[in-house]
């Protein structure tokens, strides 16, 4: 099954994909037109579900109507996955495997994806 992950945020969005068991970075978007070009990879990539890290917090409600449009236009299950410290986690191994800053900037969100859509794979739901 093909799997969507989406790491949420107020400026970039970062998504990965999973076709098995191993989650791996797709991409950052900016919001602009973000829904659109989601539903686009996700025709172009078969995509079957998407997982969208949530915590509660001042994004919560964001992403909830974020995930509501998302089923409305692609047709597809949405489900949220807890990311609290994602992006945290996604700078920590960026910075472990000697990525500059700049690059690290342009990446986080997208890594933190690939942890929120690997977490889910790996955990019972």
């Amino acid at each position: 099954m093909k799997i969507l992950g989406i790491d949420y945020g107020e400026k970039k969005i970062g998504l990965a994909i999973s076709e098995g068991k191993l989650a791996e970075p797709l991409g950052v978007f900016s919001i602009k037109y973000l829904v659109l070009s989601i539903k686009r990879i996700c025709q172009k990539e078969k995509i079957e579900k998407i997982v969208i890290g949530i915590s509660e917090g001042k994004m919560a409600e964001k992403t909830r109507n974020f995930a509501k449009e998302l089923k409305q236009i692609t047709g597809l299950s949405v489900e949220f996955w807890n990311e609290t410290l994602t992006t945290q986690q996604a700078v920590k191994k960026m910075i472990e495997a000697g990525k500059a800053k700049r690059r690290r900037k342009l990446d986080e969100h997208a890594i933190a994806a690939a942890l929120i859509l690997q977490d889910y794979l790996d955990n019972p739901h």
